[in-house]
């Protein structure tokens, strides 16, 4: 019998991301440029299967193959005929929308790999009974042999994403360790090259070691391309070793990226938008992040467009070593009136920015202020969808150009509506306000999270030139009384030094800046809650993060001490913030069930949120800041990894702990997204069911136009890499 946690559940949910109304509020000329913009996204979100597990790419052809010819609704008597039962059908179908919806068979929440709920001679008879496998029975049977046994494998290192030993990636080849990663970031940084679009291949030949760094790029030749300034392309000696920096990674994907993108410039609203668009298509043409930097520049000074968009290689989680981007790009729509609500979060923000804990040096020298909308998205394409997204992730950019910050309204309306059943560790008395203020608190949240967490606080740098951003012979460090000893020098960043603990930490200081400002009486007005009311919201926003502190556990991998989900890492530090606390703020006990099994109640005493609870996070993030602005690693991963740390002894134990949680966990939300198409001189807007044949017809039909290439293209990527991948 597997363990539950490997496969996803046949009652799992699913739902459609509702975007009709907003899509169809655009004018012709924007639906046309939210169409074609679309296209570039989900062709670029193809990539996120390579950068996942050697045998993704194969696995979503195979079933493409399979349902391009059979809808799931025409393959389910031949299933029935194959000898499978409803509910091993109904285990595919949510196995193929699971692979679907994560870009890949591992979840993209949590990093662990899913297999299909039934049994591998099953799922072969139905492949080998399809219409697809009549029609090339040859080319299926090998498409199959290619990644069967990897489909259903959990040996331990399989079981998540990791580097070496720990688990596995294609970030990396399969011969790299953490030893490796390090040295590469280290020949990175000599090189000012960024590793956001690159990925890491270890040769070893008579002894001697060479590595090719290779860069996300439509052209394949290494040497300067026509309408490219310079390449970066080259071989180097660095430290003994050998270093070649090539291109073409993801060739025939990054072509079409950027032929959309051209397609998209011709309805552009504005010259912003149309350099935007430019210089991301040097981006993905020549694999210069330099030029996406320059296309996100354009892309900040495009202030409160109509429809919004991002696209690159962006969020760093799944990097094992966290420097490298997953490629992601969305399309969305404002939402006016909530828009409205976050407008006035910015105005406020001057006001708000000096309440947070640390001395007015550790702030930026100006608050740049950031769109910050709310949308409505039409398109996401990656391996998962965000409630909310501070961007971009440039911190050069961030600190003196700004950014901006969008909450997903249509994503939050349907990932946060909670069944009271499924409500799982509260008191039977907090259930009915949970499920009245979540939606309302986190809006909330998300709001203070993305704008004043990710918005504020200043990174101490000296240049390359020696130029320091502060005055370091004065500056005192708040933490220790004596003057401050530490900071970034040159290309180093915040993910670059931090590496490892960077993104959860982040995450950590963002979620504690919303629960320290959401006490602000003003903040509360300002999303309309006033007196009981604000008083209840500030109450399930703090209830709700120590309950996801303690649903958290699921996330985290006993057999080597590992956390696999940046967000849930951060929250459980949170959580054990609050408890150390003490004075009855926070309360965490192990009971039975009403099923005998066992169970956990958590609660938390809302008069002392105000004192108590209000300390212990002014002092946590206070720490959190000053380790940060001073680059002091050593005492950053200290604290960090200290909370972390799921241990069997002390006041709680949450290693038993973690057993109840996976005993009663939920599976997170599916979403089945539109597709677009144009009909003569409009767009149309395709809609499907929520369920997992919605979401499969959904991806079946996104690429019917030129399927047979892609799928050529997807199997050619992959078997050029299949060699690395070996320990």
């Amino acid at each position: 019998m597997v363990d539950s946690q490997y496969y996803l559940p046949n009652d799992i949910g699913i739902s459609a991301l509702d975007c009709g109304e907003a899509f169809r509020l655009l004018s012709p000329r924007e639906q046309k440029y939210s169409h074609y913009l679309s296209r570039a996204a989900w062709y670029g979100g193809l990539a996120v299967l390579l950068q996942t597990s050697p045998e993704s790419a194969n696995i979503f052809v195979l079933l493409q193959k399979i349902f391009r010819k059979q809808p799931a609704a025409e393959l389910e008597p031949v299933a029935m005929a194959a000898g499978l039962t409803s509910e091993e059908y109904q285990a595919f179908l949510v196995y193929a929308a699971g692979l679907y919806a994560n870009m890949g068979n591992y979840k993209s929440f949590g990093d662990t790999k899913f297999i299909p709920n039934l049994p591998k001679d099953q799922l072969k008879a139905l492949v080998f009974a399809s219409q697809a496998f009549k029609d090339q029975p040859s080319e299926m049977e090998a498409l199959w042999d290619s990644c069967s046994a990897a489909l259903f494998s959990l040996e331990d290192q399989q079981k998540q994403l990791g580097l070496g030993d720990k688990g596995i990636t294609t970030y990396f080849s399969g011969n790299c360790g953490l030893e490796d990663a390090e040295l590469a970031q280290k020949f990175l940084d000599s090189q000012n090259l960024s590793a956001y679009n690159t990925r890491l291949f270890k040769t070893e030949s008579g002894g001697k070691m060479s590595y090719e760094v290779r860069l996300a790029s439509a052209v394949q030749s290494d040497c300067a391309a026509d309408g490219e300034r310079e390449t970066r392309c080259g071989s180097f000696t660095f430290e003994d070793k050998e270093f070649t920096v090539k291109r073409g990674d993801y060739a025939q994907l990054m072509e079409k990226v950027s032929h959309y993108l051209q397609k998209a410039q011709a309805h552009a609203a504005n010259e912003n938008q149309k350099r935007m668009l430019e210089e991301y298509r040097r981006s993905f043409t020549f694999g210069s992040i330099d030029a996406h930097k320059e296309g996100s520049r354009f892309w900040i000074k495009d202030k409160g467009p109509i429809v919004e968009s991002y696209i690159g290689f962006i969020e760093s989680y799944r990097d094992p070593f966290g420097s490298r981007g997953e490629f992601e790009g969305f399309v969305a729509v404002v939402n006016k009136a909530m828009s409205e609500r976050f407008a006035k979060l910015v105005s406020s923000a001057e006001v708000l920015l000096p309440e947070l804990p640390w001395p007015r040096d550790f702030e930026k020298d100006t608050f740049l202020k950031p769109d910050f909308t709310s949308l409505d998205v039409l398109t996401f394409a990656g391996s998962g969808i965000p409630a909310g997204i501070n961007i971009p992730n440039y911190d050069d950019i961030r600190q003196s150009e700004g950014f901006k910050n969008v909450s997903l309204g249509n994503v939050l309306a349907v990932a946060y509506a909670t069944q009271k059943e499924k409500l799982t560790f509260l008191e039977e008395e907090d259930k009915d306000a949970y499920i009245k203020w979540k939606g309302p608190s986190f809006e909330v949240q998300v709001g203070l999270h993305e704008l004043l967490g990710h918005g504020s606080g200043k990174l101490f740098v000296q240049d390359d030139q020696g130029k320091f951003n502060f005055d370091h012979n004065t500056l005192i460090n708040p933490e220790t009384g004596e003057k401050v000893t530490s900071w970034y020098r040159g290309s180093e960043t915040w993910d670059s030094r931090f590496s490892t603990i960077a993104s959860s930490y982040e995450e950590c200081r963002a979620e504690c800046v919303g629960l320290y400002l959401c006490l602000n009486k003003h903040v509360l007005s300002i999303f309309g809650h006033e007196d009981q009311d604000a008083e209840d919201v500030v109450y399930i926003n703090w209830l709700n993060m120590v309950r996801a502190g303690l649903l958290a556990l699921e996330f985290f991998t006993s057999e080597s001490s590992s956390w696999r989900q940046a967000h849930m890492q951060a929250r459980f530090v949170i959580l054990r913030v609050l408890l150390e606390a003490g004075e009855g703020l926070v309360r965490l006990e192990e009971v039975t069930g009403a099923d005998g099994k066992p169970d956990a109640r958590i609660t938390l005493d809302r008069t002392k949120i105000h004192t108590v609870g209000k300390a212990a996070i002014q002092r946590f993030l206070c720490k959190l800041q000053v380790l940060k602005a001073t680059a002091d690693v050593a005492g950053g991963r200290a604290l960090y990894d200290g909370y972390s740390a799921v241990a069997d002894s002390g006041p709680h134990n949450f290693l038993r702990l973690r057993d109840t949680v996976l005993l009663r966990k939920e599976a997170r939300k599916m979403f089945v997204q539109a597709n677009t198409r144009v009909r003569g001189e409009g767009v149309e807007l395709v809609e499907y069911e929520g369920s997992a044949a919605g979401l499969i017809r959904s991806f079946t039909e996104r690429f019917q136009d030129d399927a047979e290439q892609l799928e050529a293209d997807l199997l050619e990527l992959s078997k050029r890499d299949s060699p690395c991948w070996c320990h």
